[in-house]
């Protein structure tokens, strides 16, 4: 009895990847078969001799507060893990904008283009040129801080107030670890896996500790690379890793004059690169405890709020304390 209970434990555990594996849903590079949780809209977008669509969602309020407040994702994401804050704001009578970039999620994946935060910046007011819309609150998460950044900077006139939820770029990668070449980062996307995604949240984003409601994000990811156009995705990955590592914001937080709030889990050490850094640089990179103080510095009249313990993504893991710290700063 006891071999046999054994056997069964060692075949559980050799067969849970597999079936994990197969229950994964193949999603093609515009998430065409993939639902979001609000009606997609697509701008069509002529951009560097190419004709795109820039995918985005119109969450409108059943009672409008005459407030607009628009989402910006991050690198591993797309608009719909907005999804809890963007009904929540809507409830309270926000009009919500959830683009998702050139690149990502549902809109196109170009084979040739030069990304930028500026070019996507450009292409963001696009969609707000399309639904005339002139002045907003801009939150941006991870890679999207970055962008919500540029975009503040380049359209200062727009933004009524800036939300940084653990962005990336509070440091300088760039003189921290060593270039990675765009093609070396394609061959390392290529590698991407079910496991290989969900090791690295697990490690960065949740401190080892999962919880089935993060697996659809996850999902989100792993599909594609059951996906005969992966490949596609994957390129643009790297190159928007290739924009990440190259185009750094660091140095002009002090030129932010709009309100400003920082929500910071603490227990962040997301860093771009680090894995190329010399050991002594790796353990310095990515301390969001500290970062956050820092930045918050750097924009004048800033207020930063830290969520101790927490990880990379807040308005997952622990949402009712993301929202209370957003929903007091833009009620």
């Amino acid at each position: 009895m006891k071999y046999f209970k054994n056997t069964i434990t060692i075949l559980v555990l050799v067969l849970m990847p597999v079936l994990l594996f197969s229950q994964l849903k193949s999603l093609d590079a515009m998430l065409s078969n993939y639902q979001y949780p609000y009606e997609v809209h697509f701008l069509n977008l002529k951009s560097q001799k190419q004709e795109l669509k820039m995918a985005y969602m119109d969450v409108q309020p059943k009672t409008p507060n005459g407030k607009i407040i628009m989402l910006l994702h991050g690198k591993n994401f797309n608009g719909a893990y907005w999804e809890q804050t963007a009904k929540d704001l809507s409830d309270k009578g926000f009009k919500v904008i959830i683009p998702d970039q050139i690149g990502f999620g549902k809109s196109s994946k170009p084979q040739n283009y030069q990304f930028s935060f500026a070019q996507l910046a450009v292409n963001t007011k696009a969609v707000l040129n399309e639904l005339k819309i002139n002045k907003l609150i801009v939150l941006g998460h991870s890679m999207g801080g970055m962008l919500a950044t540029r975009f503040t900077l380049m359209y200062p006139e727009m933004v009524n107030q800036l939300i940084l939820e653990n962005p990336i770029g509070l440091e300088d990668y760039k003189v921290l670890t060593k270039y990675q070449t765009i093609d070396d980062a394609y061959q390392s996307e290529l590698k991407n896996s079910y496991e290989s995604y969900k090791n690295y949240q697990l490690k960065f984003y949740y401190d080892n500790q999962w919880k089935p409601e993060y697996d659809r994000w996850l999902d989100l990811l792993a599909g594609w690379t059951l996906n005969k156009d992966y490949p596609q995705v994957a390129w643009n990955a790297a190159l928007t890793t290739d924009m990440v590592f190259n185009q750094p914001v660091v140095y002009e937080f002090k030129n932010i004059k709009v309100p400003t709030l920082l929500i910071i889990g603490t227990r962040d050490r997301t860093a771009i690169g680090k894995d190329r850094a010399l050991k002594d640089i790796q353990s310095r990179m990515g301390q969001y405890q500290e970062l956050g103080k820092k930045t918050q510095r750097e924009i004048a009249g800033s207020k930063l709020v830290e969520l101790e313990n927490v990880g990379h993504l807040p308005h997952i893991e622990v949402y009712p304390k993301f929202f209370d710290a957003l929903y007091n700063f833009i009620k």
